[in-house]
Order: C-alpha cells, then sequence, then structure tokens
C-alpha cells in the first residue's frame, strides 16, 4: 500500500519562506508524477504545483508562479515543495498527492490516486 507523507507546514509571517516535503513508503517515487494542491476554509482543494515522473516538466497555478519550486530528489526519495514570499492568501492545508500511470503533470484532483493526510501552512499578515 502506498503511503504519502508531507511534513514543514507551519506559521511564519508575509513575506516569509516554508519548504514542505513529501515523502513515500512501498514505491520509488522516481516513478511518480507528484502535485502538491491545497485547500484553504471554507473552500476547494486547488492544484499548487505538479511534477513529471523524470523531474523535467513542471507546472504551476498562476497564483503561486515565480514564487513556488516543486522539485524531486530521487536519491531520499522526497518531493518538495519551496514556498517563498509568502501571502496571507496562501493560508491553506497542503497535500501532495502522487498518481504513477500519468505522463505529463496532471492539475486536477481525478488524475491522483494516491493522497498525504495534508499539512497546515499559516501566513501572518
Amino acid at each position: 500500500q502506498v503511503q504519502l507523507v508531507e511534513s514543514g507546514g507551519g506559521v511564519v509571517q508575509a513575506g516569509g519562506s516554508l519548504r514542505l516535503s513529501c515523502t513515500t513508503s512501498g514505491r520509488t517515487f522516481s516513478n511518480y508524477v507528484v502535485g502538491w494542491f491545497r485547500q484553504a476554509a471554507g473552500k476547494g482543494r486547488e492544484f499548487v504545483a505538479g511534477i513529471s515522473w523524470s523531474g523535467s516538466r513542471t507546472a504551476y497555478a498562476d497564483s503561486v508562479k515565480d514564487r513556488f519550486t516543486i522539485s524531486k530528489d530521487k536519491s531520499t526519495e522526497t518531493a518538495y515543495l519551496q514556498m517563498n514570499t509568502l501571502k496571507p492568501e496562501d493560508t491553506a492545508v497542503y497535500y501532495c498527492a502522487g498518481q504513477t500511470s500519468l505522463y505529463a503533470v496532471g492539475n486536477f484532483e481525478y488524475e491522483y490516486s494516491y493522497w498525504g493526510q495534508g499539512t497546515q501552512v499559516t501566513v501572518s499578515s
């Protein structure tokens, strides 16, 4: 059974940075398309960023482009979301998602089969 575990969330002031990590058990991450999604209180889950299984292609939501960076480290079986210049509107629960059958980066929830439990990110103004 595949399990994804996020870490790295917390409370940060506006303008600050956080790095989220996502690890997997059971299968190697090198075969995964990995996506990061987030869900703010009272809102639906939205796509944030994604990276192809090879790591050569990435995609970002317009709201985080040029501030967030997604990456994969195959040697440690970890995916990362580096978040810089954080804004209060980035406050949400962030979820890591994985899929082994995608060949392109997906930006819809239904494209991903494996999900982590989420990690809270709170940005204070």
